[in-house]
């Protein structure tokens, strides 16, 4: 459950099957023959290498690179010099100073700041820094986050935050580079336009659950694989009344058990949110039917996902929740990247549980699968409108209950049959038009 940061490329954050509408009944999702209407995908996530030449570094390109996933990355990177040299990183520009010191440090080539505002900033930092390198082209406005994400490099590493990714995303798979993906969003809202570009392999997933499945996945041949188990660690109102959950405040949803994050996939864990995007994304990544992708609840946050097998084993990948892991190997896939993160002490006593998800609490996860099984640009429709929510929520505009629901709403009201994904602008379209409904009902 990653955090990214940065913006896309001049976003801005505030085929599916004919006929579907979204059942809803008092706030809750009917997830009923929903999972066994989706056919499999095809997948665009496998067990190959990343081609990288050998007896050199493996050149990355970090977007995001002030945030939680970007400074995690850099911090690999600082560690491993014979492993990783950074070509160029990209941030929003939130933090001109923290980005400014990364490029002096690793000698990026280039530096991409979304906002054209901040560029003076970044450049007057670079300036008054001491450097081993010359001083890296400074890329500035709508465009350069996706300048960056083609600049010659082996992989891309991308953890900006929400659909403002999807840009990116397409410029990296376009240019022909590995793209490390932290931001699910992208995949999500760009459905066939992300997995129709993508080689097969091209993708290699940062999220701690789709990494854990590449890795389970290399247990055996596709044909044998029965199901994923996607593991939640039910957040911070875990065991909660749907009831209660009325009063929780945007501290209380900050505060996140076992993961640090930023505040959108903060927000999003404690919703569940968060789960129903992974489900839609281990669908696309994956090409598994909806009805094998089933999630649990694992308070511990420890096993991090689960493949089963046709002949009843479960293959599980266990560690503590440190995103540096499925990092590190998605920079370095398929090769592991030694002492990336601590292991688990099994010297000291300890218990993992498992329970079923609660539906009826957290609706959140049956919606993505509903909005899954209509594709096209529901998934779109789904994520935009829960982003423009979660920045409602935290402003205090509306309750935490009220994020899923209007959420709901704005998905049974768009007609994904009418509104295929066709273009970057059919996806932009729907972003913009979910989250400005959801503006309209949260008033």
């Amino acid at each position: 459950m990653p955090e990214h940061a940065g913006d896309g490329c001049g976003n801005r954050d505030a085929g599916g099957r004919s006929g579907w509408r979204s059942s809803i009944s008092g706030g809750r999702v009917c997830d009923a023959g929903v999972r066994a209407a989706v056919r499999p995908a095809r997948p665009v996530a496998d067990n190959g290498a990343v081609a990288a030449a050998p007896g050199r570094p493996r050149e990355v390109v970090i977007l995001g690179s002030t945030g939680s996933i970007g400074t995690q990355a850099l911090d690999i990177v600082r560690r491993n010099p014979d492993r990783f040299r950074v070509a160029a990183l990209a941030a929003g520009g939130g933090n001109p100073g923290l980005l400014a010191a990364q490029a002096a440090e690793f000698g990026a080539a280039a530096v991409a700041v979304a906002d054209a505002a901040a560029a003076g900033e970044v450049r007057a930092a670079l300036g008054a820094l001491p450097r081993r390198m010359p001083a890296p082209e400074v890329l500035a406005g709508p465009d350069a986050v996706c300048e960056v994400a083609a600049w010659p490099c082996d992989v891309v590493l991308n953890g900006v935050t929400g659909a403002a990714g999807l840009l990116a995303t397409l410029a990296a798979l376009d240019a022909g580079r590995v793209l490390a993906l932290a931001n699910k969003e992208s995949l999500i809202v760009g459905g066939q336009l992300v997995t129709g570009r993508a080689k097969p392999g091209q993708i290699v997933p940062v999220d701690s659950e789709h990494s854990t499945i590449a890795q389970c996945l290399r247990a055996g041949r596709a044909e044998e694989v029965r199901r994923l188990v996607l593991t939640a660690s039910g957040g911070p109102f875990r065991g909660w009344s749907r009831d209660r959950l009325d009063g929780v405040t945007p501290q209380q949803a900050l505060a996140h058990p076992t993961w640090a994050m930023g505040p959108l996939v903060t927000v999003n864990s404690a919703t569940l949110v968060n789960k129903g995007l992974e489900v839609i994304e281990a669908h696309l990544l994956f090409g598994l039917g909806l009805d094998r992708i089933d999630v649990v609840v694992h308070p511990q946050s420890i096993v991090h996902s689960m493949v089963e097998f046709a002949d009843g084993a479960t293959i599980i990948q266990a560690s503590p929740p440190d995103m540096r892991l499925p990092i590190s190997l998605g920079m370095g896939w398929p090769d592991r990247v030694a002492g990336a993160a601590p292991g688990l002490d099994w010297s000291v006593a300890a218990a993992w549980t498992f329970e079923p998800l609660d539906d009826e609490a957290f609706p959140a996860v049956a919606l993505a699968r509903q909005a899954a099984a209509a594709g096209g640009s529901a998934p779109a429709a789904y994520n935009a409108a829960n982003e423009a929510c979660v920045a409602d929520f935290l402003a205090g505009r509306i309750s935490f209950r009220r994020i899923v629901d209007t959420v709901a709403r704005i998905v049974s009201e768009h007609d994904a049959a009418r509104t295929p994904v066709t273009s970057v602008t059919d996806v932009l379209a729907v972003d913009a038009w979910a989250r400005r409904r959801a503006r309209e009902l949260n008033r």
